[in-house]
């Protein structure tokens, strides 16, 4: 039985960065279970461009909210939220310890701060951005994203097509620009007396190398495969599961546009800088989270009696 003085474990940190390996060792140790907080993860198209646990590990503990969307879903944070309070109240139940782990911030942000209240979108204004979408460049939906909501556009790097078109909808369907709505928070979900957090924070150089060499496994382990498998659907290419690193990298080298190895390098290179926007994003938005490498988590933890 976990030591249940504490609400929720909470471990984020950058891509390969091993904090799915330290989760499931404490998960173990404590009697714990694993809860998705990748925002890639939860699709079940993508299992090894995510990096998303498999048999052996899913049979060592128990694991929530992985792969159980259909990539054809926009799942957005605010589900996600919903899905989470659903399964602490479960785990509350059964005496065990969530132990939330992922490398998406804002789904951390969303739990221990709060989420804005977001409007509701009409379907039909939705369908039609997205076709609009499909005819506009990225660069063409940031321009008319600054001309009707420039303190939006401002904040919005001009290569999320995601982001760009979700404030559009907003904009179209109310009015008012969606830092209208981000503003209005409600209570968060972990209360911030109650939970532990930690930011794994590996040495940079060892982190790219590591990036590189589980992407090379990706590819030798079918990585192309699934990819050509995702690309049968004919999914909208602005849905999450079309961006997910690597998907439109290969996407391109299934398509003769090319080669294998210029797919990799870019693969690669995006996911460096990637991990190097996670730092940004926990040093900015993630006060609580205490900075540590695997083996500080690890004194850190024993330190606290939780092991």
């Amino acid at each position: 039985m976990a030591d249940n003085r504490i609400s929720a474990l909470l471990i984020a940190g950058p891509t390969a960065s091993g904090k799915s390996h330290l989760a499931l060792r404490l998960a173990e140790r404590l009697g714990g279970t694993l809860v998705n907080a990748d925002s890639m993860q939860v699709y079940r198209d993508l299992t090894i461009l995510t990096a998303r646990p498999g048999a052996a590990e899913l049979a060592r503990a128990p694991h929530l909210l992985f792969g159980h969307v259909d990539g054809a879903v926009n799942y957005s944070v605010g589900r996600y939220v919903e899905d989470v309070c659903r399964i602490l109240g479960e785990l509350r139940d059964e005496g065990r310890l969530p132990i939330i782990v992922g490398g998406t911030g804002l789904y951390f942000k969303a739990l221990t701060q709060g989420l804005s209240e977001m409007p509701r979108v009409a379907e039909p204004i939705r369908a039609e951005w997205r076709a609009r979408a499909q005819t506009m460049s990225v660069a063409t939906l940031h321009a008319e994203l600054a001309a009707r909501d420039p303190v939006m556009a401002a904040r919005l790097r001009p290569s999320d097509p995601q982001r760009i078109l979700r404030a559009l909808e907003v904009q179209a369907a109310t009015g008012q620009s969606l830092a209208f709505f981000q503003a209005a928070k409600a209570k968060p979900l972990l209360d911030s007396d109650t939970f532990m957090a930690i930011f794994l924070a590996p040495d940079r150089a060892a982190l790219n190398a590591a990036i590189d060499r589980r992407f090379d496994m990706m590819l030798e382990s079918g990585a192309l495969d699934e990819v050509a498998a995702l690309g049968r659907r004919g999914l909208d290419p602005a849905l999450p599961v079309m961006r997910a690193l690597g998907v439109p990298q290969i996407m391109r080298h299934l398509r003769g546009e090319i080669d294998l190895a210029t797919a990799a390098e870019h693969a690669k290179r995006d996911t460096r800088a990637y991990a190097k926007r996670q730092f940004t994003f926990a040093r900015h938005q993630l006060p609580r989270f205490k900075w540590m490498t695997s083996d500080e988590a690890e004194e850190f933890l024993q330190a606290s009696k939780l092991t």
